[in-house]
């Protein structure tokens, strides 16, 4: 069976095409075809002139609706999870967990390996950020749980994963190099983040092999014109990049100064928690932002759309290129090869919404999910 989406805008590949419709067989796209050249006998679905982008990816986020994967480290957790994203448009997302004890980090590693089994498919995998990072930049993860990595243990925690640990971020300045070279060489995605790192130390070890760097900006050192610091090593070495953009965690000036100096290496994360009264991460809603009881600015409220959006606003960029930083880049860091364009062979993952930044449905594996789904 055919199933041909039409009467629609496609955003792919940095352009917007109207007049043309999208073939799916299966969980694959097979085709781009002008309107008039839909087969006879394809299912058509009506998107009414909305636009078609490819669905967005998300490699930082901590909960949904109440749960949290740090406190709430359940299948149900991840299921909550998967089920509000792809209501979002989110038909790709990292579950992330802040820095932690070992017994919370291994038991959430299990839940993650074992829910694989079960899940809907949007789950691709756990960012464990921390507990491998720097104190003095410890923003608000708890310091105590904080601790300098050893190969025993990353071992141990990759060898109990069964590939389910795709990201790690870590202060690389703390880490012995056996360290870093054993999660690189298993294909874990390294970030910098949480570093206190000097500009030096910044150009020794980005792309050296460390590839990305977690929330520019936040829980990092600042530039300063006598002692420039990490920030100008990653504007020159350029690791792909992940940014909040909420206007909150990072102002919108710096945030198209990044862009323009990182260029198709910066991405969107949300970075998104969730409200929670109890264990060692209480994220309370302020309004616009989430806080620690005591004040600490923690995680966003983002969507991914909603960043996309704000890029459009505030980034100086034009919606297709907001859509890359949403989809396209953060899956090419991952090396998800099928994902994150509209292209004859990708995924059949989509996102449905209109001029107002309004999801009006999801395409995940091929078939239309309203919002209602």
């Amino acid at each position: 069976m055919i199933t041909a989406l039409h009467n629609l805008q496609v955003i792919s590949d940095g352009h917007i095409a109207a007049g043309k419709a999208v073939l799916i067989t299966g969980d694959s796209i097979t085709a781009i075809v002008d309107e008039n050249d839909i087969p006879v006998h394809a299912k058509k679905i009506d998107l009414q002139g909305a636009f078609l982008a490819p669905g967005l990816i998300d490699l930082q986020i901590y909960g949904s609706g109440g749960k949290l994967l740090s406190i709430d480290t359940e299948p149900a957790t991840l299921l909550q999870m998967e089920n509000d994203l792809l209501k979002q448009g989110t038909t790709g997302f990292f579950a992330t967990i802040s820095t932690n004890t070992d017994s919370v980090i291994e038991q959430t590693i299990n839940v993650a390996r074992d829910y694989r089994k079960s899940c809907r498919g949007n789950f691709l995998g756990l960012h464990l950020e921390g507990p491998f990072i720097n104190p003095l930049r410890n923003g608000a993860h708890n310091r105590d749980y904080i601790k300098k990595a050893s190969l025993s243990l990353v071992q141990k925690w990759i060898e109990m994963a069964d590939g389910v640990i795709k990201m790690m971020t870590i202060a690389p300045e703390l880490q012995d190099q056996e360290v870093i070279d054993y999660l690189h060489g298993n294909g874990v995605i390294l970030s910098s983040g949480h570093s206190n790192a000097t500009y030096a130390e910044g150009k020794s070890f980005l792309n050296k092999p460390i590839p990305a760097v977690t929330h520019l900006y936040n829980a990092m050192p600042q530039m300063h014109h006598r002692e420039p610091g990490y920030i100008p090593a990653i504007f020159e070495e350029k690791p792909y990049t992940s940014i909040v953009p909420d206007g909150v965690h990072v102002d919108f000036v710096m945030a198209r100064l990044a862009k323009r100096e990182l260029g198709d290496k910066l991405f969107f994360i949300t970075d998104s928690v969730t409200e929670t009264n109890h264990g060692p991460y209480q994220h309370q809603f302020t309004g616009d932002r989430y806080v620690m009881p005591d004040g600490t600015l923690s995680g966003s409220c983002l969507t991914m759309l909603k960043a996309a959006e704000n890029g459009v606003k505030h980034f100086g960029i034009d919606l297709p290129e907001a859509i890359n930083m949403a989809s396209l880049y953060p899956a090419r860091l991952a090396k998800m090869d099928q994902k994150g364009r509209i292209a004859p062979g990708f995924d059949a993952d989509m996102i449905v919404f209109n001029a107002d930044f309004e999801v009006q449905g999801t395409v995940f594996k091929g078939n239309y999910l309203t919002k209602r789904t």
